[in-house]
């Protein structure tokens, strides 16, 4: 499945303006932003995957276009979806990048293979 480049390139945009730690790796069907070599966001086709605090997971959750993240059987918490049409305005898709990259410095680093 490739990712939506429009939607990379819009969050890219956002990310440089606000953090030089950026590093883009495809995986998970799409293109992955590491922000400080942690996983930050995810463009896949139709969606972003948003890493956010885990304790802000439920009330993300209420936001339009927004779905959990459930992998094996059991929801992520920190990690949701958020669907493309909710992402349409600048001011939509800075909302989502805000509560990653405010998350970011207290993420724990992904594991090194």
């Amino acid at each position: 499945m490739a990712h939506n480049e429009q939607l990379a390139d819009r969050v890219r945009e956002i990310l440089a303006a606000s953090t030089h730690a950026i590093e883009e790796k495809k995986m998970f069907g799409g293109l992955c932003f590491m922000v400080n070599d942690k996983m930050c966001v995810g463009v896949r086709a139709n969606n972003m995957m948003v890493r956010i605090d885990p304790a802000k997971t439920e009330q993300a959750l209420e936001e339009e276009g927004c779905e959990p993240m459930i992998h094996g059987g059991k929801q992520m918490p920190g990690f949701v979806f958020v669907d493309e049409a909710a992402l349409h305005t600048k001011k939509q898709l800075q909302h989502w990048l805000k509560m990653a990259l405010e998350y970011n410095p207290l993420a724990k680093p992904s594991k090194k293979k």
